[in-house]
């Protein structure tokens, strides 16, 4: 054999294993992709969910998901909000003043309420109502009184969602305070964390029996884990039935770090007892079954992480509504007084 042929396949040989090398790092890197792009709902989408590329918050050059939702998904039903009077029963609030807990919202909440020194009624008992979207100072300050917060949809508005594709552990968790972001839906209902408090602005951003309502720019939104809440409001003593199907082990969401939500036990319908402080751990799901670092719902309301270990995208959560979260120029803490 002369010396050129020996060259020649040597090249072979090194185009070969350069070959090799690189289809195992495609199907490394496929199998550490965590979310499926078919898994959304296309009842919430704009358009079809496509892979861009994006910049996470540590400056790592990566591929996300990005979904286009609409302000609430087609068909989907919302509320009951705040009741018109004492006799109505509205949907739920998580009350940290004194007696904290979950309630229902009806009279023995608004008497309960009012006897702290919040009066959200009138010598007649109707209760006070407000549009946190509809511009001005923050509800009921005029008066000095208190107001339910209940927001109008605006069905022009769209939200755009970036999740890493292949999730990044952080260097240490992100926590999730008052209207932080914490993921999506799979149908494509964005999540947030606590609804701000009426201990703070004064006024009570009421949810329905789902955990979820309208922000002040028009889209819907939920601040719990929804297809597991009768778990928790079970837990919390409350009389409420969300119209989602529940499931306390499906697949709810995928948090904005990538990592996914599940309800709160694990696929044989055990509670997992190994999880972390942001409620998760790594473990087999139907959707996983070679495994995957996944959170749980919680028992305690709102039955979210309440940190994040992975990595989110800069600009993770944007939309085109005039205020409220994520609106131009608003940022993260571009909200109205009740969100």
């Amino acid at each position: 054999m002369n010396a050129k042929t020996q060259v020649t396949r040597l090249l072979l040989t090194l185009f070969a294993l350069t070959a090799l090398f690189v289809c195992a790092a495609q199907d490394t890197q496929s199998a550490s992709s965590v979310i499926n792009l078919d898994a959304f709902d296309s009842a919430g989408l704009v358009e079809d969910p496509e892979v861009v590329d994006c910049t996470l918050s540590d400056g790592t050059e990566t591929e996300c998901a990005q979904l286009v939702v609409k302000y609430l998904p087609d068909d989907f039903q919302t509320g009951p909000y705040c009741p018109e009077t004492l006799d109505d029963v509205g949907g739920v609030w998580d009350w940290d003043g004194d007696n904290a807990g979950v309630y229902r919202l009806d009279e023995a909440f608004w008497t309960m309420l009012a006897e702290q020194g919040y009066v959200f009624y009138d010598d007649e008992g109707n209760i006070s109502t407000a549009d946190p979207g509809a511009g001005g100072g923050a509800p009921g300050s005029d008066s000095g009184g208190n107001s339910c917060l209940e927001a109008s949809e605006d069905d022009t508005v769209e939200a755009t969602i970036l999740i890493p594709l292949t999730p990044v552990m952080a260097d240490s968790p992100t926590d999730l305070g008052t209207v932080a972001q914490v993921g999506v839906a799979i149908n494509s209902i964005p999540i947030f964390a606590d609804a701000p408090s009426v201990l703070d602005t004064g006024n009570l951003p009421a949810l329905d029996v789902c955990g979820g309502h309208i922000d002040p720019g028009g889209w819907y939104h939920w601040h719990a884990t929804a297809t597991d809440i009768e778990t928790s409001l079970e837990h919390e003593g409350v009389e409420a039935d969300c119209h989602l199907e529940q499931s306390t082990s499906a697949l709810f969401g995928f948090a904005f770090d990538g990592y996914p939500i599940y309800g709160s036990t694990d696929e044989d319908g055990s509670v997992p007892t190994d999880l972390d402080e942001c409620s998760g751990h790594f473990g087999t799901t139907a959707d996983y079954p070679e495994g995957v670092y996944h959170y749980h719902a919680g028992l305690e309301f709102p039955n979210l992480p309440t940190c994040l270990v992975g990595t989110s995208a800069e600009g993770a959560f944007s939309t085109n509504a005039s205020g409220g979260i994520g609106a131009p120029g608003g940022g993260p803490g571009g909200r109205g007084p009740g969100n």
